[in-house]
């Protein structure tokens, strides 16, 4: 046997016993590459979430107190859109919802809605709740000084106007139903989200609420500065002003109330529309768990059960942990939006999502064959196009959203809305 190699074979015998030796060692390797990404991805996670809330100073000119008594209307818009759509979407929607559902532990609220049958009646309640909605959101995606922002305002002041004229809506509860607005999605998003807001997106928020509640000819009387000849300093103030009012507003008029439990019951109904009917019981508790004990009592609900507590406190805190530590930011082509942001050919908008009855869904192929629309028919609810003209599949027209006996009126009324509106909702600041 001849045992003697040429430099070739030597550097080939070489060349495969090296790769022999890596096909070894690669596994080890990779689970070493694999730990050093897991170790190092909560720090590059966390470090990249925060990038748009320390891009802000980079964007805006208000790096004070001083400064932010400047803010513009605008500007003001342009950060709470950024909060709601791209850092928070999900607890800043919930929030308003609960918002709304806050102010039905207000007896003079609730008797109103009682009597006209819009929320307590399971027939309306759905239409009257998704109707509300998409004036909010008309108000909220909107440009301030957009048409359709306009149009969302005007519609709003023309619904409440005869009952705010004839005191059947107190003017405090309209006031009391703004800082809600206002109020509601600080709170969740300090208390269930993955930070807290900064200065600068607290000041936007009042910022934006209070020229809203200007549009929507809300007196500011009972507020400190409401009177004062040199009113609020900035959004932020008028933030911490309104807090104190409505936590004395609440002490004094948040009582229960057989009206409230039957006002709250449609709409919680609604809340829990998308659940299968066995995890009603548990969509209830959560309904009670994000309540506190006197919106509880107003609205004679019971306490979740210590167990319940336990579980939904558990998987909020989790969530917030996973996004803070773990999930990159959203990025802006997957930003939440609920409605089309261009008309149709008979200028008419669409919601594009649902979460109760798909009032004003375009009854699209993904609309109707979607996972959505999979989930909704799996629990035996009607999806986009079904039941003829029900849901309104071919959208909505800003001027006529609400009950259905209003739809075509106050067309007058809304050209002078509009008018005055224009004159001096300009998308400056509001404090000046």
């Amino acid at each position: 046997m001849n045992f003697i190699m040429d430099d070739t074979s030597m550097v080939s015998s070489g060349s495969l016993l090296s790769e022999a030796v890596g096909a070894l060692a690669s596994p080890h390797k990779l689970l070493t590459s694999m730990l050093c990404l897991l170790i190092a991805w909560p720090v590059v996670a966390s470090s990249i979430r925060n990038r748009r809330a320390r891009n802000l100073v980079e964007n805006y000119p208000y790096l004070n107190r001083a400064s932010m008594s400047q803010m513009t209307d605008e500007h003001a818009f342009q950060i709470q859109k950024q909060v709601a759509q791209l850092e928070f979407p999900f607890m800043f929607i919930k929030s308003l919802q609960f918002a709304l559902f806050r102010t039905y532990g207000i007896p003079t609220i609730s008797a109103l809605l009682t009597k006209t049958t819009q929320f307590s009646n399971p027939e309306t309640s759905l239409k009257r709740y998704t109707d509300t909605s998409a004036l909010v959101q008309e108000m909220v995606g909107n440009d301030p000084t957009s048409q359709r922002a306009f149009l969302g305002l005007a519609r709003t002041r023309y619904l409440h106007r005869g009952y705010r004229s004839s005191g059947q809506i107190l003017e405090e509860d309209m006031l009391y139903t703004l800082g809600l607005f206002a109020l509601q999605p600080i709170r969740f998003i300090d208390r269930f989200e993955w930070r807290t807001l900064n200065e600068m997106e607290r000041c936007a928020i009042g910022t934006f609420w209070k020229s809203a509640g200007d549009a929507l000819d809300i007196s500011y009387d009972p507020l400190p500065s409401g009177k004062s000849e040199s009113g609020f300093r900035d959004g932020i103030q008028w933030l911490e002003e309104m807090e104190e009012w409505c936590e004395e507003y609440e002490a004094r008029c948040m009582l229960p109330d057989v009206k409230n439990r039957e006002v709250a019951d449609q709409t919680t109904a609604v809340l829990v529309y998308m659940l299968p009917t066995f995890m009603h019981p548990v969509g209830l508790q959560f309904v009670s768990f994000m309540m506190d004990e006197r919106l509880r009592k107003a609205m004679l609900y019971d306490p979740p059960t210590p167990f319940w507590s336990t579980v939904f406190s558990i998987l909020l805190t989790t969530r917030k942990l996973f996004l803070r530590h773990l999930m990159p930011p959203r990025p802006n082509f997957l930003r939440y939006q609920s409605f089309t942001e261009e008309p149709d050919e008979d200028e008419r908008f669409f919601l594009t999502k649902w979460e109760a009855a798909p009032y004003y869904v375009k009854p699209t192929l993904w609309n109707r064959w979607g996972p959505t629309a999979w989930l909704t028919w799996a629990l035996g609810r009607p999806v986009p196009g079904d039941e003829g003209d029900k849901y309104s599949p071919t959208g909505y027209s800003i001027s006529d959203l609400g009950p259905k006996g209003l739809e075509g009126k106050g067309k007058k009324e809304l050209e002078d809305f509009l008018a005055q509106m224009k004159d001096y909702r300009t998308g400056k600041c509001p404090f000046h």
